[in-house]
């Protein structure tokens, strides 16, 4: 039967434990598009976090027209 020859230090308990909390990433809905985003991120589709555009982003039409 294996024995430890010496005591587990709490630091490397820790490290080895550290990916047991480890949760699925959460989303809520969107009050400008109504689609789902990440919290605290920038909407991907309208390119607006907190009612402030950030991003300028093109439509699939808009591409196809300057090409």
């Amino acid at each position: 039967m294996a024995v430890p020859k010496k005591k587990t230090s709490p630091s490397k308990r820790g490290k080895r434990r550290s990916a047991d909390t480890i949760v699925a990433e959460s989303y809520v809905v969107d009050t400008y598009s109504g689609g789902l985003r990440r919290p605290h991120h920038i909407d991907p589709k309208t390119g607006m976090y907190r009612g402030i555009k950030i991003l300028n982003i093109k439509n699939k039409k808009e591409k196809t027209e300057q090409e």
